[in-house]
């Protein structure tokens, strides 16, 4: 038949979702701004329910096209693996501007400051506490979801799904000892260029941290209703990658900012 496919290749259909998501984003950005501008929230949960319900209908519909349409085939899943890449070397180089203005601050502190690095005032965190505490968090979740990996792999549907599950709860644990831990901090954001440095940097892992325990629970609910095989799991395969980005990141805040910076 004339539409029967002859080629490895994907021709992505029309859909509403990519611009639908723009417009969501774009309504989140205004609902940001003006909650920093007036403290009222309800145009910042609009923009972020209608944003998560974009991802959630697109989602839907590229995993449609992967387990049961057959569109992800091995010469498409090459090119999903260097758009993960190239997406991942972005995110590094996110987290290098952060990295860079902490230690052009303390490397080289100014005289509000007192010319000293913490600056005067400032009661660091102790890096042996909670910071400690999450670093073995973060470390542990990287073993269990290559565990969920490797069970996959062995096509171990009990063991993945179990890795799964431990990888999920470790990233809850992190998060919420993370807001226990800025809950608790004696310095705030507007603290000078120490607070703005240790809020941006820490805060933005944690929301990546977020962000990858949601991708390991879409994940987690796929692999409970039979998705993923043995060599077709790329969606599985990014979370993974991700989160061991999170996990190596997190790594360099600890020494550079909780042991170095204190």
């Amino acid at each position: 038949m004339a539409t029967d496919k002859k080629h490895d290749y994907h021709l992505v259909e029309p859909s509403p979702w990519p611009i639908f998501c723009s417009f969501a984003t774009l309504i989140l950005a205004i609902g940001a701004i003006y909650y920093f501008k007036t403290k009222n929230l309800w145009l910042l949960f609009v923009g972020s329910g209608v944003t998560l319900y974009g991802m959630f209908m697109w989602f839907r519909d590229v995993i449609n096209e992967a387990e049961y349409k057959g569109d992800h085939t091995p010469v498409v899943q090459i090119g999903m693996r260097y758009g993960m890449v190239l997406f991942i070397i972005s995110e590094v180089m996110f987290f290098v501007a952060w990295f860079w203005a902490y230690f052009d601050a303390s490397l080289y502190p100014d005289i509000v400051g007192g010319s000293v690095w913490p600056p005067k005032g400032i009661e660091t965190l102790d890096p042996w506490h909670i910071p400690l505490i999450n670093t073995l968090i973060l470390l542990l979740s990287g073993t269990t979801v290559t565990w969920a990996h490797h069970a996959l792999l062995e096509n171990d549907r009990k063991s993945l799904v179990q890795g799964l599950i431990l990888t999920v709860i470790l990233g809850a644990i992190f998060t919420m000892f993370q807001a226990y831990e800025y809950m608790h901090a004696t310095f705030k954001m507007s603290s000078g260029i120490y607070g703005a440095t240790f809020y941006m940097a820490t805060g933005f892992h944690g929301f990546h941290v977020l962000v990858g325990t949601l991708f390991l629970l879409v994940c987690l609910f796929r692999a409970r209703a039979g998705h993923y095989k043995p060599d077709h799991h790329f969606g599985f395969e990014a979370a993974a990658w991700y989160w061991h980005f999170v996990d190596v990141v997190w790594l360099f805040l600890f020494a550079a900012i909780y042991i170095w910076g204190s």
